[in-house]
C-alpha cells in the first residue's frame, strides 16, 4: 500500500481467499484493505494515538438517512456529552480532494451537526470548524 501523510503505526493484518485484510480496532474486525480503507485506519489511529479521542468515542462506517436516501459516513467522534464533535470523510489516495468532496461532507453535516469536519485521502488533509449561525465552515490548520 502507498505511504500516505501520518505518522507511522502498527497495523494487523491476515489474508483469506487471496485478499489481504487490515484489522480495524473500532469494528473489532478484519477489513478487507482497499485504498480507502488504508486512509481510513491512518487516520483512526491519528485520531486515538496522536489527537487522544478515546477509542470509545469513535464510530466507523455507519448508515445515515439523508433526505430520501441512505448513505455512509467513514468515521464520526462524539464529544462527552453524545454530541457529534468530528465527522471524517476519507478517500482514496488517488481521488482528488475536489469541492464535490467538500459539499458531501457538508451534506451529512445537515443531519449530524458536527462541530469540526475532516476530508483527506491519506496524502492532503483539510479540516473545517463549522459556523452554523452563518452556515458555513472556516479552515483550521489542524484539529484541536
Amino acid at each position: 500500500m502507498q505511504k500516505l501523510n501520518f505518522p507511522e503505526y502498527h497495523f494487523r493484518f491476515k489474508s483469506k481467499e487471496n485478499k489481504r485484510l487490515i484489522f480495524d480496532e473500532i469494528r473489532k474486525k478484519f477489513i478487507i484493505l482497499t485504498p480507502e480503507e488504508w486512509v481510513r485506519q491512518h487516520v483512526i489511529h491519528y485520531l486515538v494515538k496522536d489527537k487522544k479521542y478515546p477509542a470509545s468515542h469513535l464510530s466507523v462506517e455507519k448508515q445515515l438517512k439523508l433526505h430520501d436516501t441512505v448513505k455512509r459516513y467513514d468515521i464520526v467522534v462524539y464529544n462527552r456529552d453524545g454530541g457529534i464533535e468530528l465527522i471524517v470523510e476519507c478517500k482514496a489516495p488517488s481521488i482528488k480532494i475536489s469541492q464535490d468532496t467538500f459539499d458531501q461532507i457538508a451534506r451529512y453535516n445537515f443531519v449530524l451537526r458536527a462541530n469540526l469536519l475532516m476530508v483527506t485521502n491519506g496524502v492532503e488533509h483539510y479540516f473545517c470548524k463549522m459556523d452554523f449561525e452563518a452556515e458555513k465552515y472556516e479552515f483550521i490548520k489542524e484539529l484541536p
